[in-house]
């Protein structure tokens, strides 16, 4: 009896060891680390930029559009880049360009605050916005570098990881979002906390030192997901001379015998063999080696749109045309309205859990009803939920007046040569800290926002918002996995550049939208638009969907039964 309450004992102690020393688990930690860095950064980088402008949202506007643009135009060739080169080089390559971006990025940036009246006297302050050009252009470099860990980490590692198990897949997506949505709230309070309890030099020497550290450790993490994951070493590339596909040249070295020769820095080891992933020799003309960027970007949208995910990758960049998230804007929007800091926190935390929930019913409705039933369903929860925003346009409070000119206000206080409205670091560092306190001085600068504004105008707002991210984020996890499923593994890291690209025009399309209708009397509008570009791309994804289950689509909830294609079709002549 002892003996088998021993054994238990053991047993349990075993799988626990098994499952922290798992790859699924080492990927989870890597993750966390990842986006952790990635989150305090993109956080604090906007409060430098409009810190160091003189309380001005100037270069962070242009640090936005550089980045959304960047993306726009090279997410196809980023995605190239990840298809053609080995698994292991592209992680720790991207890693580390990602990381020692931000290092420096966070040195510079504290030079520049510790000298920065020095610098605005040397050569009529030139050097100073030389400084700046710098600064956004390497932080644009960590967020390429990122986009690229992004692809090949969750788009390519995390589908050879799980095999063939879709049910594994499903699982292992939704703990990814999870991941996200916590480090999302977490990691913009904990830095937010020492910017404010220190200074902006403090803030830019913990990123600096964290993502110096944090670098070492997700390197080691890589390794060993690397190691334990045999089938990561192997990889099928796309031939340039015709369409067929192609296994990378693999090199099996015997590492037992006694010469000393040493495996390549790229060999998987197996026991006494070392299998290292070499590129075939290409050779091209230098005309070739000019245009071959074009090409890869004319190649990449065609192969999107060639795929058979296109209306449901289209359905989802359709929904980054809104308003209807917790971004600046709609924070902006919501102080007008007579909103405090401490309301917004709690709203925040709400649109937290409300899209931790929708993870878990992805992974429900996909058991019960298949994956491309779940996406269908999440979109009607969210286009329900978004009744809620369209009624509050037309609710007691609402300040939709279509007969004020958007650029009215802003006209008359450009000639009258008052400032233009800004938000102060202060202000927006507390609403993004999610503090309990807000600081007096308003978005607009207007002292004369009534607090007697009703509020069930902005509350069916932000319970349509709230309520709207269990079906996103469900539908999310829907899209990301149909691509993740249906992409030859050749194609599987241009074809994700591209859907981030789409996002992104999608994301730029709605700023700019914004911008032409800027005053609160106009974002009922702009309520309306949202919802409506959200209602085309669920009508996009319904396409997809009954293209490929037709009738069966409102039969009875039943998993469609579907196999994950491990191995690439030779001469598919789907490939461009």
């Amino acid at each position: 009896m002892a003996k088998s309450e021993e054994q238990k004992s053991k047993g349990c102690c075993g799988s626990f060891v098994n499952y922290f020393t798992s790859a699924k688990f080492l990927m989870y930690l890597g993750h966390s680390l990842s986006t952790w860095g990635d989150r305090m950064w993109h956080f604090a980088v906007s409060l430098f930029l409009v810190e160091l402008y003189g309380n001005s949202l100037l270069l962070t506007a242009v640090y936005g559009l550089v980045v959304a643009g960047s993306v726009l135009l090279l997410g196809a060739i980023i995605g190239d880049w990840v298809d053609k080169n080995p698994r292991l080089r592209v992680a720790q390559t991207s890693l580390i360009v990602q990381n020692a971006s931000v290092i420096v990025c966070g040195i510079l940036l504290m030079l520049v605050f510790l000298f920065k009246t020095q610098l605005l006297s040397m050569y009529q302050g030139w050097l100073l916005t030389t400084c700046y050009i710098f600064v956004i252009t390497i932080a644009n470099i960590a967020n390429l570098a990122s986009t690229a860990t992004a692809i090949t980490i969750q788009r390519d590692w995390i589908v050879v990881v799980a095999g063939e198990d879709r049910s594994k897949l499903a699982d292992m997506n939704a703990t990814v979002r999870r991941i996200d949505q916590l480090t999302n709230i977490l990691a913009p309070m904990a830095v937010g906390q020492i910017m404010t309890f220190g200074s902006p030099v403090i803030g830019c020497g913990f990123i600096a030192g964290w993502n110096l550290v944090s670098m070492g450790v997700e390197y080691l993490l890589l390794w060993k997901v690397y190691q334990k994951t045999p089938a990561l070493a192997m990889k099928y590339i796309k031939k340039d001379d015709d369409q067929e596909l192609k296994q990378l040249n693999i090199q099996v070295i015997d590492t037992s015998s006694n010469n000393n020769e040493k495996p390549p820095e790229d060999a998987f080891l197996m026991g006494n063999k070392a299998i290292a992933v070499i590129e075939p020799p290409k050779e091209s003309s230098c005309g070739e080696k000019i245009s071959e960027p074009f090409r890869t970007f004319r190649d990449g949208w065609v192969a999107y749109y060639n795929q058979s995910i296109f209306w449901a990758g289209m359905g989802l960049a359709f929904l980054y045309m809104t308003v209807l998230g917790f971004d600046c804007i709609t924070t902006g929007y919501a102080y007008t309205q007579g909103l405090s800091g401490s309301v917004l926190s709690i709203l925040m935390g709400a649109s937290a859990i409300s899209g931790i929930m929708g993870t878990v019913a992805f992974t429900w409705l996909r058991k019960k009803c298949g994956l491309i039933r779940t996406g269908f369903i999440s979109g009607i929860a969210q286009l329900s939920s978004l009744i809620f925003c369209v009624v509050s346009v037309f609710m007691p409070g609402s300040p939709l007046d279509l007969t004020v000119s958007p650029f009215d206000d802003i006209g008359t206080r450009f000639l009258e040569g008052e400032p233009l409205p800004t938000m102060s670091p202060e202000v927006y560092l507390t609403t993004n800290m999610q503090n309990l306190t807000v600081n007096s001085t308003s978005l607009l600068n207007d002292s004369d926002v009534s607090t007697s504004v009703p509020l069930i105008s902005v509350s069916f707002l932000f319970a349509g918002v709230i309520a709207a991210r269990v079906g996103l984020w469900s539908f999310d996890l829907t899209v990301t996995q149909l691509i993740q499923e249906n992409v030859i593994e050749s194609e599987r890291g241009i074809i994700n550049g591209v859907q981030n690209s789409m996002n992104y025009l999608l994301d730029l399309l709605h700023f700019i939208m914004v911008i032409l209708g800027p005053n609160p009397e106009a974002f009922g509008l702009l309520v309306i638009i949202s919802v409506s570009f959200v209602a085309i791309g669920h009508i996009m994804y319904f396409r997809y969907a009954y293209t490929h289950l037709g009738k069966k689509l409102f039969a009875c909830c039943s998993p469609e039964h579907k196999t994950v294609p491990t191995e690439p079709p030779q001469g598919d002549s789907s490939v461009v």
